[in-house]
């Protein structure tokens, strides 16, 4: 491991804002942060009030998979049933690994990538990560793979491959992805290529790590395409190994399952590569980046899971009937419930299976690590590992206080243009705050993606870590001034109904028809727009019991949440909204500055020119310095209109709960 995390290595790193809020921290001013020794999540964490419905499925092979945490290590501090941090991670996964070790079965911990782009205790230093880090390092992984988000920037990926990947050595699966070695000027892989390695009892398992099709990295890293790995030498070496294998195990910061219109998945070409070079043995893929709860059945001998976005899901997968010469364990491990679950009802494998999806809160881990024996269950590193969050966000400055936001908005639970929209907040910032004071008296539009924002806004305080959580991203916004009227007034209409840009320019997208930056949260454009429910298999809505959140619908059917969780709608979004202002009663204008971000400029040069217009890139201009982005403009209104109740702000339950309006 690297060398633990300290305060004085904070003076190190590069804070990437200077904190100006107003009323100071909320929460008690006085805790003392070495109360963690009693201390159960975050200081100012909730706890969940339902917990699971049955204990898990023990089988011959276990696996806990985490993928997408970026950077939620602190847990969600206003979302009671994703409350845990991941001190409570780490001592849930020993004990999970001391239960498996009585049982004599294996259980083997994985995560496929993203682990920064989305928290400020990631994302409030420079280069992101490098503070979380080695939070995230306490969980001893058995393999892990690397995310897209690791490889925008190059001061992040070389932070990866200096740092990170030296922390795991060959446990760093990275099978197409590559960075040039700054000293030999060459290429070469971030990780390893693969990795063969023996279980605690005996399994021969043979890992790929592979990425998505990605083309948003920077200079210094190359990705191989899926259908070029598959052809090189070493890969097919490696497929049929001079070793015994037992299982193939693929992970991959990679959707498990596509559709027709995503050609960056890769997860089926491995399978159909594998398959047809080794028909007799079963394949186990563990994917991430669309952020959903899923599994998919590949075939009678693989299957595939991924586990959600933000440490709001932990998965969960056993598996048995894996036949093996050299397996030492129990098959079928005794006292506890075991998997019994075809891949199919037509199968004649030996294997079975059974996935789970656990909230990731105390009442989930303490249920299934100790039977709900609460006061067993926190281990010294885990505790440990809580009071280092909690210096770390103490010294971010991460609870200082904007303002309290009085009702909670969501990105779509609540219909576009009604109280509770995000986005409808969106728009009614805009025009308070972005503003270039030279320029106050022109009407302006001012638009944004709704890709630009991330999540949803709990009611409560709204610090400078939700400026991270909410908006990440730091573009900039530029203008075309003085456009006429009836060119401006249709911008907005027209981009809504053109092609979709394909990458941004800090964060990249995977290319989609439905929604900006739905790579990096998916609810938006998986939404759809006839149904008002979520599309993807991942997360579909059912009413079950009291407290709202995932219901999933899988290829295994509707049982794999581990808590059962109520409806919460799902409502059609627009992929540009725009704030307005200084416009006259009548609503119009002989000229129009208009607004947008820099990274789709060009597109709103052609829209305009369809328009009519004679524009060209030379007639956009910073309408404001460019250091004020995306991530300013709420903190700002926040700090004008959010002023009722600071410091003391109430905070609300949720998403879906009562005091989220009309859900």
């Amino acid at each position: 491991m690297r060398l633990s995390w300290t305060l004085g290595f904070a003076a190190a790193v590069v804070f990437t804002k200077t904190v100006a809020a107003c009323g100071g921290c909320y929460g008690p001013s006085s805790e003392v942060v070495h109360e963690r020794n009693v201390r159960r999540m975050q200081p100012d964490a909730t706890g969940a009030t339902v917990g699971p419905s049955a204990e898990l499925e023990w089988g011959q092979l276990n696996f806990l998979h985490t993928t997408d945490t970026h950077g939620w290590l602190e847990g969600h501090i206003k979302e009671q049933s994703y409350g845990a941090d991941w001190g409570d991670f780490v001592s849930f996964s020993k004990h999970m690994k001391h239960k498996a070790g009585n049982l004599g079965v294996d259980l083997l911990m994985i995560d496929t990538g993203d682990l920064h782009d989305g928290n400020g205790l990631s994302d409030a230093v420079l280069p992101n990560g490098v503070l979380s880090n080695p939070i995230f390092e306490e969980i001893a992984y058995d393999v892990l793979t690397i995310g897209n988000h690791e490889l925008y920037l190059s001061d992040i990926a070389y932070e990866t491959y200096s740092n990170f990947s030296k922390v795991w050595g060959d446990k760093y699966v990275t099978s197409n992805v590559q960075i040039v070695n700054p000293t030999t000027g060459l290429y070469e892989y971030i990780g390893s290529t693969h990795y063969y390695f023996t279980t605690a009892h005996g399994l021969r398992i043979m890992a790929f790590g592979v990425l998505f099709d990605f083309t948003g990295n920077s200079n210094v890293s190359k990705i191989i395409k899926g259908a070029d790995m598959i052809q090189q030498e070493w890969f097919i070496d490696a497929v049929n190994y001079d070793k015994p294998i037992d299982l193939f195990l693929v992970i991959g910061h990679n959707p498990v399952r596509a559709d027709v219109t995503d050609t960056a998945s890769t997860m089926s070409l491995l399978h159909s590569t594998i398959r047809s070079m080794r028909p007799e043995l079963p394949i186990q893929f563990f994917g991430g980046h669309t952020h959903i709860r899923d599994f998919k059945v590949f075939d009678d001998m693989s299957t595939g899971l991924e586990s959600g976005r933000y440490c709001e899901t932990l998965g969960w997968l056993s598996m048995g009937g894996i036949k093996s010469s050299t397996f030492t364990g129990n098959k079928v491990p005794r006292g506890v419930a075991n998997p019994t679950r075809k891949a199919s009802n037509s199968s004649t494998s030996s294997l079975v299976y059974s996935r789970r999806y656990l909230d990731w809160n105390r009442l989930t881990f303490e249920y299934h690590a100790t039977n709900s024996q609460a006061d067993t269950f926190d281990y010294h590193s885990g505790l440990r590992v809580t009071g280092d969050i909690t210096d770390i966000r103490n010294e971010l400055n991460l609870t200082s206080l904007y303002g309290c936001a009085p009702e909670t908005y969501c990105m779509t639970c609540q219909a576009y243009n009604t109280p509770g929209n995000i986005f409808s907040l969106v728009e009614t910032a805009l025009g308070a705050i972005v503003v270039n004071a030279s320029r106050a008296t022109i009407p302006r539009y001012v638009i944004v993606n709704t890709g630009s924002i991330r999540f949803d806004l709990v009611k409560g305080p709204f610090t400078y870590d939700d400026s991270f959580i909410v908006s990440p991203f730091t573009d900039a916004f530029l203008y075309v001034p003085n456009v006429p009227y009836a060119l401006a007034k249709d911008v907005l209409s027209s981009i809504n109904g053109a092609p979709l840009n394909d990458k941004r320019d800090l964060f990249g997208i995977m290319p989609r028809t439905v929604s900006p930056d739905s790579c990096l949260d998916p609810g938006i454009s998986m939404v759809s727009s006839h149904s008002q429910e979520l599309k993807t298999r991942g997360i579909h809505r059912r009413q079950v019991v009291v407290t709202p959140g995932y219901t999933t619908t899988d290829d295994f059917g509707t049982d794999g949440d581990d808590t059962p969780h109520s409806n919460i709608p799902a409502f059609t979004q627009p992929n540009y909204v725009a704030g307005n202002a200084s416009f006259p009663a009548t609503g119009t204008a002989d000229v129009v500055d208009v607004v947008f971000l820099d990274y789709f400029a060009s597109t709103v040069v052609s829209i305009l020119n369809s328009l009519g217009g004679t524009y060209t890139d030379a007639d956009v201009a910073n309408y404001l310095d460019p250091s004020f982005t995306t991530q300013d403009y709420l903190p700002e209104y926040a700090k004008l209109y959010w002023q009722a109740n600071v410091p003391n702000c109430p905070v609300g339950q949720g998403v879906g709960y009562t005091d989220t309006k009309r859900i």
